[in-house]
């Protein structure tokens, strides 16, 4: 008799999905990215519709990535995607990017949001770029000492998070003085719709996540395409409601140059106390999601070093404090330069942006056409959910991935440079993976 004991069960409802979706994407993406996004476009209408088309490609890709999680159900996720639809080469430059760009990119991210928000509650001697990072290496060393991340269970931080993204949206339609006519209907200068789409898009981030729970779902086929349609759905609605709030308590005018933009509007509403408040619940959400970041990323980083003999320095585990510990301080160390980077660039957050968009834009893309060739090269594959109206919807996928590629490359800076510069030294390390390889 075979044992199934490790076979995922079908023990989620349809509720336990959409629940699932909306708690991965709603992150502290919502608190930093719509000021962002008022600077990047010219009128409320424009500023609505760009999330209304956030959640509609988002929608699209998940649908996507339904098909090949629930045809291809393996841990590695886009990395065995990529791998069975583009051989190893491609998969390894994913690996790379995975460990040197995507991930440090994004804990430097989170830490300029927790830096921003967290120095409203230090002396001004504090500032937002020294507590990013900080918060950094205080992170990583603790998880290197195999410190359990228990202080703040998943329960506390999602309600800290609900509670703030309530508060703000009360403060916003309920308790903040009305805008003189002239500020409310005033638009920043030098709009750029696409740079808008970027951030949007980050903030609807997280989806491609949830849509690995198919092989859990009750009658997954059906219900698959529910979830995202309820999920993104509701998050598409959180995120116009929470835009509505922030337009009506500050203005597009105000909103485009606020660093806190949820912390001002409860100072507008209710006083410093109010800032004070929200900006505690957003840097305690905030500290979580950093050290996720970090716990998560450098185990990427060890099967990395399993992988590959070039990185097997990253696959060593240390047992007495049971952590891959130098997957783990590269990882900090990759970090805590790129928080360094957007301090010397004086556009933290921006910077990080751009230091990251470019090659996970081009990541996606490369994803979506494995949806093609693996139609192509294995039409003998049993996919309990397949697209919808295929070829048109992975179609309509690529198209906004390659436009998102060209947009984050077209309105960014410095960071985005960087991020390319390491991706092509991925390159130079393939071959000579591949050089050492050929000599055995």
């Amino acid at each position: 008799m075979k044992d199934n004991a490790a076979a995922p069960q079908k023990t989620l409802s349809l509720i336990d999905g959409v629940a699932l979706i909306i708690g991965v994407v709603v992150g502290t993406g919502i608190f930093k990215t719509p000021s962002l996004i008022a600077a990047n476009t010219g009128s409320e209408g424009a500023f609505f519709f760009a999330w209304f088309l956030g959640g509609v490609i988002s929608l699209i890709g998940a649908l996507c990535y339904a098909e090949l999680a629930t045809a291809y159900p393996h841990a590695g996720g886009d990395y065995h995607y990529l791998t069975r639809g583009f051989g190893q080469n491609v998969a390894f430059l994913f690996g790379w990017a995975r460990m040197t760009v995507i991930q440090p990119g994004s804990i430097a991210l989170l830490a300029f949001v927790f830096g921003d928000y967290f120095s409203q509650l230090l002396p001004s001697a504090f500032s937002a770029p020294f507590c990013a990072f900080m918060v950094v290496i205080a992170l990583t060393l603790t998880n290197v000492m195999g410190t359990q991340k228990g202080a703040w269970t998943q329960k506390v931080l999602t309600a800290a998070k609900v509670i703030g993204l309530f508060s703000v949206c009360l403060a916003g339609l309920a308790f903040a003085p009305p805008l003189p006519p002239a500020a409310a209907a005033s638009s920043p200068a030098g709009a750029s719709f696409g740079l808008a789409m970027v951030f949007v898009l980050l903030t609807f981030g997280g989806w491609n996540e949830a849509a690995y729970i198919s092989a859990e779902l009750h009658e997954g086929r059906r219900n698959m395409i529910r979830v995202m349609l309820w999920g993104l759905g509701a998050i598409t609605l959180l995120y116009l409601f929470t835009g509505f709030a922030y337009v009506k308590g500050l203005g597009l005018n105000a909103m485009s140059g606020s660093d806190v933009v949820a912390a001002d509007l409860m100072r507008r509403a209710f006083g410093e106390g109010g800032a004070k408040v929200v900006s505690a619940l957003i840097a305690i959400t905030t500290l979580g999601a950093i050290n996720g970041t970090i716990f998560t990323g450098a185990r990427t980083n060890y099967a990395i070093g399993r992988d590959y003999e070039l990185f097997a320095f990253l696959g060593r585990w240390r047992a007495k404090t049971n952590v891959p510990a130098n997957a783990l301080l590269l990882q900090g160390a990759i970090a805590s330069g790129l928080v360094l980077l957007g301090t010397f660039t004086r556009k933290g957050f921006e910077t990080m942006v751009d230091f990251t968009a470019p090659v996970f834009w081009l990541f996606f893309l490369l994803t979506g056409l494995a949806l093609f060739a693996l139609r192509l090269r294995e039409p003998g594959v049993e996919r309990p959910f397949k697209v919808p109206l295929y070829p048109v919807v992975p179609f309509l996928f690529c198209i906004s991935c390659g436009y998102m590629l060209w947009a984050s490359l077209a309105y960014t800076g410095i960071g985005a440079m960087a991020g390319l510069v390491l991706l092509f030294a991925g390159a130079i390390f393939l071959a000579a993976v591949r050089s050492r390889q050929k000599k055995r």
